[in-house]
């Protein structure tokens, strides 16, 4: 059994996504970001960032932060979308780590930009509205090139991306430039684990 805390946010969906295509057993605990619940001492000591998601594994005790190191984590214990070892697993932890470095750090500062700052911000918009579209171009000419952004079949690499890139319309990326994107949000949406792993944060927020 673990304990998932999260937020509903791309970084707290990749998780409830990963322990829903995996099939791991689980329970949610919504940290609410608004009300600082982040900055609380309890969870502090599970996330010395200050940052969701945490997974507690209620078995061991033991506790992770930083959602792609809980994605390797749950796919190792799983035995699923992540190789063993070698070139394959190697593939798919770099594009793991390329969304935890820039995917998720520049399309998150394009979202503040477009929808949370206090003022327009022109010169901030320009710079994220550029680097989000750079991304896309990134994934779309790996998604040219395979199925999969891990790889064959579908990994973590891809559980990660997703619900950062599905994000598009609230971006206002148009996916008309993207058609490999297009294609692979439309088929990994489509999986009935991953729109259960999207809706769990949803409906915890408005419980």
């Amino acid at each position: 059994m673990y304990t998932a805390y999260v937020a509903d946010t791309p970084n707290g969906k990749k998780i409830t996504i990963a322990l829903e295509e995996l099939g791991l057993d689980y329970q949610l605990r919504l940290v609410d970001l608004d009300a600082g619940e982040q900055h609380a001492p309890a969870f502090v000591r599970l996330s010395p960032n200050h940052k969701i998601p945490v997974l507690l594994d209620e078995r061991s005790g033991q506790s992770l932060f930083e959602s792609c190191a809980i994605l390797v984590h749950l796919a190792d214990a799983a035995g699923k979308a992540l190789p063993a070892q070698g070139p394959a697993r190697d593939l798919v932890l770099q594009w793991l780590f390329l969304q935890a470095a820039s995917a998720g750090p520049m399309l998150g500062q394009l979202w503040w930009f477009r929808h949370a700052a206090p003022e327009p911000n022109p010169v901030a918009l320009e710079r994220y509205t550029r680097e989000t579209h750079r991304i896309y171009g990134v994934i779309e000419r790996r998604l040219a090139e395979s199925r999969h952004i891990g790889g064959d079949g579908l990994t973590i690499a891809d559980l990660a991306f997703y619900p950062w890139l599905a994000t598009h319309e609230e971006l206002d990326i148009d996916l008309d430039a993207y058609p490999a994107v297009a294609d692979w949000l439309r088929r990994v949406g489509e999986r009935p684990a991953v729109q259960r792993g999207m809706l769990r944060t949803r409906e915890a927020a408005h419980v």
